[in-house]
């Protein structure tokens, strides 16, 4: 069971270490610039890995107003890690290996990284010391289509047992062209055959698959009844597309991070309020465990 939670703040600019039990933080890390969005534990190397969205280009001559304002497709996007302790610190892909980094997933069997490139429009891969960086998955080449937003890939998980890889393309804000894909890790890139399990979700975020009961957990940023929640499923077999989702929680500002402890029963959800709540899963209720300042991802330790 997860003692501490680590949880990514852009504004103020580090990695927090939070006590699940007090609520207390401490920063593990600071000096964070290029907009940390991701993160995952290796739990037997002791070692945490983020991406970072990379600096975004501002308007001219005044201030940004909204994220609209903001210019993420610039590609210096990135990857870092430090040891459990806040040291040893470094680039494992440096500032321009891809667009805008998302939401981070480790497949430690196979000792490799997934991350979503939301301006991108894929999913990537590289090992842990950043080495054959490939293409897991590519929705789009071309400038336009790039641009087009739901072809942008946003949460990421593996199924390592299995072969699978998950991700999740948002949509506009609120538009409920949001889905979620699955594909073949072991077929050749070339070769694999894409799924869509669930279309028309508000605006799906981060995933986080519980392989012993089947089911996947989602955040979502859209609109309420269905958006700004904690989300559940059963997973489908393969070839069958995904049925009921369920609303494990809702009224969020901005749902985005998950960590789901599955010993514990319960799963940790971060927003841009920078409120995490901890929700059991079998819906008896739930807590905030942590307010601060706004919160990208969170993961378990």
């Amino acid at each position: 069971m997860f003692s501490h939670l680590l949880a990514l703040s852009p504004l103020e600019k580090s990695l927090l270490k939070i006590d699940i039990a007090t609520g207390e933080s401490t920063t593990l890390v600071d000096g964070l610039t290029d907009g940390p969005d991701g993160i995952v534990v290796d739990p037997e190397r002791k070692y945490v890995y983020w991406t970072n969205m990379g600096a975004p280009g501002l308007p001219e001559g005044r201030a940004p107003k909204t994220d609209d304002d903001l210019d993420f497709y610039l590609r210096n996007g990135s990857l870092e890690r430090v040891g459990m302790d806040g040291t040893g610190r470094t680039y494992i892909l440096p500032v321009g290996s891809f667009v805008t980094g998302k939401q981070l997933a480790g497949a430690w069997s196979t000792g490799r990284l997934y991350w979503s490139d939301r301006e991108g429009a894929a999913v990537r891969s590289a090992r842990l010391d950043g080495s054959d960086l490939r293409d897991e998955v590519v929705v789009a080449t071309a400038e336009a289509d790039r641009r087009t937003i739901r072809n942008q890939c946003v949460g990421v998980a593996v199924d390592e047992q299995r072969g699978l890889l998950y991700w999740t393309q948002k949509g506009p804000a609120n538009g409920n062209d949001g889905r979620i894909f699955r594909t073949s890790l072991n077929a050749p890139v070339g070769e694999r055959q894409i799924e869509v399990l669930w279309s028309e979700l508000p605006e799906p975020i981060d995933l986080e698959l519980e392989l012993d009961t089947s089911t996947m957990y989602w955040t979502d940023r859209g609109d309420p009844p269905r958006g700004n929640t904690l989300n559940k499923a059963a997973i489908p077999a393969v070839g069958e597309p995904g049925g009921e989702v369920s609303v494990v929680a809702a009224n969020y500002h901005e749902a985005i991070g998950l960590a789901v402890d599955t010993p514990a029963g319960v799963a940790y959800v971060s927003d841009l309020s920078g409120q995490i709540r901890a929700v059991r899963l079998d819906g008896s209720g739930e807590q905030v465990v942590f307010k601060g300042k706004p919160l990208t991802g969170i993961a378990g330790a």
